[in-house]
């Protein structure tokens, strides 16, 4: 399966670890800001969700 065809998230989470890569940065700290984003997006996800039932 080439990337064209990939899903979105698998075509956005390769992008991610390429430019993760490509600015050298140590294992531990990208782990903690992907933990960092990752419960943003939960909030988020809350918010939106909680958006569409409201309305």
């Amino acid at each position: 399966m080439s990337l064209e065809n990939a899903a979105a998230e698998v075509q956005l989470a390769v992008d991610l670890i390429q430019i993760l890569e490509e600015n050298q940065l140590e294992t531990t700290i990208v782990l903690k800001a992907l933990d960092i984003v990752r419960q943003d997006f939960e909030k988020k996800r809350v918010l939106e969700q909680n958006q569409v039932n409201n309305n």
